[in-house]
């Protein structure tokens, strides 16, 4: 696996290495010691999938507070998908900013989201599938959100959303803690 580095610390866009033979490849997704060699959290306790029927479907920006926190990785297993991870750790040099991947199912790319990013994507193709992978399992009372539009953010997002969940669309404007 290959971790590609990005402006904030701790998400990284995780590339497979295919090794090839007469019947296709084979490929590591996932390795506790490499993610720890990294100084991510490797645990994986939790797998998700989210099926988005339509273009312009938008999900998120989610992550769960204490003491639920967790790492995400996320891919795309079919179609392709604009990712996004904000870096809402008061102490980080980066706090506010964001950054994103494209995440399609022909490259098999990944981004790790680390404890105390948000984390949300938009479809760019009708009929997304995309798996989640976390460091700890989903507590309803812990889950929370900031807006995908919020100007603190300001993020570029490629097309317009054109199908988005009540909840998501409603947060309230970011406040810092």
């Amino acid at each position: 696996m290959n971790f590609c580095a990005t402006k904030l610390a701790g998400v990284y866009e995780i590339r497979i290495e295919p090794e090839p033979d007469e019947r296709g490849f084979f490929a590591r997704t996932w390795c506790q010691k490499e993610f720890e060699n990294h100084g991510l959290n490797p645990r994986l306790v939790q797998c998700s999938i989210s099926f988005n029927t339509r273009k312009g479907t938008l999900r998120g920006m989610h992550y769960q507070a204490a003491p639920f926190q967790e790492t995400k990785v996320v891919r795309c297993t079919r179609g392709a998908i604009f990712d996004v991870a904000i870096d809402l750790r008061p102490q980080s040099r980066t706090f506010k900013s964001w950054v994103s991947a494209v995440l399609t199912a022909e490259d098999r790319n990944m981004l790790c989201i680390p404890e105390g990013c948000a984390h949300g994507f938009l479809t760019l193709e009708d009929g997304c599938e995309v798996l989640y992978e976390m460091s700890e399992v989903f507590d309803a009372n812990s889950a929370r959100g900031v807006r995908w539009d919020d100007p603190t953010f300001q993020i570029a997002w490629p097309a317009k959303v054109e199908v988005i969940a009540e909840r998501d669309r409603t947060y309230r404007d970011f406040v810092e803690p």
